[in-house]
């Protein structure tokens, strides 16, 4: 998963890149009593008028509330349109989905046909009702449209009756059924279908069944109040949410330290420390994001640069000291990463026995023969071949301190096996647009988990469905341009079926190929820290209740936190 924000990493719906700041909302106050917070029912004037603040990414936001678009911001997806069930990620594999919009499901034999039931008495937020004609109407116009059909085998849905649908692969789909059911936001017929481009528009007045609706926006904040005709009764038990821009993770640290944010996932040092003294504060860290050099690598789609050499690749998967990388970058907090790309403890039945984690210590006469044999000759301490210099631009996103050590760090350790790091740091939307286009030699980023405990959405998001360079990707997906007819339908494979060891021996297929290629070079898994202010509002996931994937990044896992939050006492 990747960031969607500046404070973590981990994937998201290929979503919202957020941006931030203060301008424009009371910084100072991450518990406002807001008495306009719309409570017009009986109900909603139960519910208290807490206002809880969330820390952000890097601003300016650019307002794009289409649960559709890669830069859609935070809370659009699952806050403000939600899916039909919950699923989470930390959880086993054959859990029990939390209902949203949907009751019950159930797949035909061959895993082809899914069939839905859709709660009844739900409104949308302009007050119209919902029912299955909506569910059925969002699939619809994502398998129609190119843009938001990326895989090419979106199903098409077929209404039953009002509380009905049913969808139809052209393959066996029992996993990809999982980003129907928990990924897929479904929006409104009778205002959607008056849109003449799902994909660029912008969205700026969202109607949706959530637990929150916008009220106002600028491009330093936006607030989301309580939808007074939230169909869950009883929920939410705030008065709303306001999402903040920051400058990095320092500027994260000083706000919640200050007591000024509420939710938020920061990558902050020695906080323990920094808390001891703190009841009000605490955290989790759910570390499931696989930290790495992504590299453009395919030179078939068009990919430049050293990178695009295997040899290259391995020198510095073998010339990574991950040891310091932890200590010094991730604050001891990282765990071993694998190039099977499946995570060590959760994965563990997943992952071929032949592939071994990934080394801890620098191996550099290793990395210095994998250059030689490959022809490249030592010249003033870097390596070069055809009379240029082994030299590899990296892309960090400025303020993501972590992330920014680590740099530092990798071209001290790569300088030692004769290559040459520059990092170069930029903004969240530069890093983006290089992943979108293809255009860059090095990101660092991380590789986020999907919807459920299975490897299959992470290959299935980041070494499948790519473009050539210069084609728009997707910048939260496989940006390494990465492409094997092998792994495609190993893929298929398993997700056609439920049968365990059917999966596996097409996940040992895909770990074979691309821990050989190498397209991401993992450096660590990383922390996802995610701190809480409990003073303001209770009722956050723990060590101890992990009800909910937890980073405020996250959607829509952060949609299942707020809606279980409760004002303190």
């Amino acid at each position: 998963m990747s960031r969607t924000t500046f404070l973590t990493k981990g994937l998201v719906a290929l979503a919202a890149a957020a941006t931030l700041a203060v301008a424009g909302c009371n910084a100072g106050s991450n518990l406002n009593n807001d008495n306009s917070a719309g409570n017009s029912s009986s109900e909603s004037a139960k519910k208290s008028d807490a206002i809880i603040t969330i820390g952000g990414g890097a601003g300016p936001f650019q307002e794009n509330f289409n649960p559709f678009s890669p830069n859609v911001l935070s809370l659009s997806q699952g806050v403000i349109y939600e899916p039909l069930f919950y699923f989470n990620p930390l959880k086993a594999l054959d859990q029990k989905p939390v209902n949203v919009l949907g009751d019950s499901y159930s797949w035909n034999d061959d895993g082809t046909k899914l069939t839905i039931k859709v709660h009844s008495g739900v409104k949308w937020s302009d007050g119209e009702p919902f029912s299955a004609k909506d569910v059925a109407f969002t699939f619809n116009l994502i398998q129609k449209t190119k843009e938001l059909n990326t895989t090419g085998h979106s199903p098409k849905a077929t209404l039953v009756d009002d509380n009905t649908v049913e969808l139809t692969y052209d393959q066996p789909s029992y996993a990809d059924g999982v980003n129907a059911l928990g990924r897929t936001y479904i929006v409104p017929e009778h205002l959607w279908s008056k849109i003449d481009n799902p994909v660029t528009y912008e969205n700026k007045k969202p109607v949706g069944t959530g637990a929150f609706e916008l009220s106002e926006f600028t491009q330093q904040s936006y607030l989301l109040k309580a939808n007074p005709n939230y169909w869950q009764q009883g929920k939410p038990a705030i008065g709303g949410v306001r999402y903040i821009a920051l400058s990095g993770n320092q500027a994260a640290t000083d706000k919640y330290m200050a007591g000024e944010i509420d939710y938020q996932s920061a990558s902050i040092p020695n906080l323990d420390k920094l808390i001891k003294n703190k009841p009000q504060l605490s955290y989790v860290n759910t570390g499931t994001a696989q930290a790495s050099l992504f590299t453009c690598a395919n030179t078939k789609l068009g990919c430049e640069g050293p990178q695009t050499d295997l040899a290259v690749r391995k020198a510095m998967y073998l010339g990574m000291d991950r040891e310091q990388l932890n200590k010094l970058a991730f604050y001891g907090l990282g765990k071993p990463v694998t190039p099977a790309y499946a995570l060590p403890d959760r994965d563990k039945d997943f992952i071929d026995p032949g592939i071994k984690e990934a080394p801890q210590t620098a191996d550099v006469a290793a990395a210095k023969k994998v250059l030689e044999d490959a022809g490249y000759t030592m010249k003033n301490g870097v390596y070069t071949k055809d009379g240029q210099p082994l030299k590899l631009t990296v892309k960090v996103v400025s303020g993501w301190t972590d992330y920014i050590t680590a740099i530092d760090l990798l071209k001290q350790q790569f300088n030692k096996i004769g290559i040459q790091l520059v990092p170069q740091q930029v903004s969240v939307n530069e890093w983006n647009a290089a992943k979108t286009n293809g255009k860059f030699e090095l990101v660092i980023d991380s590789l986020g988990q999907g919807p459920a405990p299975d490897p299959y959405y992470l290959y299935n998001t980041f070494f499948s469905n790519t473009v050539a360079v210069g084609k728009n990707g997707n910048p939260y997906g496989n940006s390494s341009r990465f492409s094997n007819p092998q792994v495609d339908a190993a893929l298929k494979s398993a997700a056609g079926t439920n049968d365990v060891e059917t999966k596996k021996q097409a996940y040992f297929k895909i770990q074979k190929i691309i821990s050989a290629d190498l397209p991401y070079i993992p450096i660590i898994i990383g922390s996802t820290l995610t701190e809480y202010n409990t003073s303001k509002a209770t009722g956050f996931p723990t060590d101890s209740d992990m009800y909910a994937y937890p980073p405020a990044w996250s959607a829509p896992d952060n949609a299942q936190v707020l809606m279980n939050l409760k004002p303190a006492k």
